[in-house]
């Protein structure tokens, strides 16, 4: 154990091995399960509300990070003798939850070019842009969680190896992260520069944002994660658990809040029609481009219908 580290041992291990360089924080992390639960629950909703199923994976990234927290919560109260269930359950999921995330961004551009008719836009052909990046998704995915799994092995060599594969994982979701940033640039450029006829009456500008502002979130966080796991296990990151909730933990809630606020359902409403969420308020679209919404309630009784 590295002079000055608190004594995290293991119960049922050799007492040289342990799995925080800390004291984990119980408050911290029930706060985070509270948070992340509220904003998941809304998703939930707004999800099967709106039949927003591309969706599914981000919900399911929310779903990540609370039963994270739970475990974390959990881990942190069994200070100081931890056992390791815990700790696996919220070091994977914690690791992964964004690529669960990204997965559903990935669908929304793909969708947006077919809002304002710009496929031609599109640095790839528009069925090969959700093929690509998910794929990429799929791999980092992989390649996260099955380093974290390793890195809670008993053999230093082992948990070395784990955290190779989980900076290879991370590199993968940077790189293609990056790729999608620049085609969504590439094609706000272009519809700006040469508008079609439905991108000067859809509200697309407002869902590409949303996905700018969480794209830089996401990014940030995994260049702060790739950077903590290539320091090692007796980095600075990794023992200061503020990195974890300032880089991690807070920009994946604003992530989720971002998406609550300017949620997707209103792509697919106009597109196919349905009910979507704008904000708070539930609108309903017949589907046809430049068509007005129309309230779900009657002006005359209700202006606004808010998700409570």
């Amino acid at each position: 154990m590295t002079p000055g580290a608190p004594e995290t041992g293991v119960e049922g291990l050799k007492s040289d091995f342990f799995l925080y360089q800390y004291e984990p924080s119980v408050a911290a992390a029930a706060l985070f399960i509270a948070l992340f639960a509220i904003t998941t629950g809304l998703h939930s909703y707004q999800m099967i509300r709106t039949r927003t199923w591309f969706f599914i994976p981000f919900v399911c990234g929310g779903l990540c990070e609370t039963i994270g927290f739970a475990g974390r919560t959990y881990s942190a109260s069994e200070s100081p003798f931890f056992t390791l269930g815990p700790y696996i359950v919220q070091a994977v999921l914690l690791l992964v939850a964004p690529a669960l995330f990204a997965a559903s961004t990935y669908m929304e551009l793909g969708k947006l070019s077919d809002l304002v008719g710009g496929e031609k836009y599109l640095l790839l052909p528009r069925r090969w842009v959700t093929r690509t990046f998910v794929t990429g998704d799929v791999i980092c995915f992989l390649l996260q969680a099955g380093g974290a799994g390793l890195m809670a092995n008993k053999t230093l060599k082992t948990r070395d190896s784990g955290a190779h594969i989980v900076v290879g994982g991370l590199f993968v979701q940077i790189v293609f992260f990056g790729g999608f940033v620049v085609s969504s640039l590439v094609f706000h450029s272009r519809v700006r520069k040469t508008p079609t006829p439905r991108s000067q009456t859809m509200p697309y500008q407002r869902h590409l944002v949303a996905l700018y502002l969480s794209s830089i979130l996401i990014f940030s966080r995994s260049i702060v994660r790739a950077v903590e796991f290539i320091q090692g296990f007796f980095g600075y990151i990794i023992s200061h658990e503020a990195f974890l909730y300032g880089f991690d933990s807070v920009l994946m809630l604003l992530v989720m809040v971002v998406f609550n606020w300017v949620h997707p359902s209103e792509i697919q409403s106009l597109l196919g029609g349905g009910d979507a969420l704008r904000g708070l308020k539930l609108v309903r679209s017949r589907g046809e481009p430049g068509l007005a919404e129309e309230p779900v309630i009657p002006p005359a009784v209700e202006e606004t219908k808010e998700c409570v």
